[in-house]
């Protein structure tokens, strides 16, 4: 399968699939005449870029993820503590969003209520 139809079939940006290829983890990616040939182990990787992508890793991040993965089993300590990290950021997110509401929650009220002037 070409770049141009992967992208199109797993609605994976072209640049996520260039950026792929850059870092040099497509063990079976073959050029045919020019262009990449990816197979079926190369788009679960893919997958699991978009997944790692959507949930906030940034493309260092992602290389990293996708290195240790690469190298087996016994990196599995590293993959956890990395997404411990990135859950602990997004929960951090989440609870200053969350106080955001509150406090908009607040002024709404006092508004409503008919109180100060905010």
């Amino acid at each position: 399968m070409t770049i141009k139809e992967a992208s199109q079939r797993y609605r994976i940006p072209i640049k996520i699939l260039k950026e792929y290829e850059s870092w040099g983890l497509c063990g079976a990616v073959k050029k045919v005449m020019g262009s990449w040939q990816y197979d079926e182990q190369d788009i679960e990787r893919l997958s699991l870029i978009m997944t790692l992508k959507d949930m906030g890793f940034d493309s260092g991040e992602v290389e990293t993820y996708m290195r240790l993965t690469l190298e087996g089993s016994h990196t599995q300590p590293q993959r956890i503590a990395m997404l411990n990290q990135r859950r602990g950021k997004t929960l951090d997110e989440i609870h200053f969003k969350e106080r955001q509401i509150a406090n908009m929650d607040y002024l709404r009220h006092e508004m409503q209520k008919g109180g100060a002037e905010a």
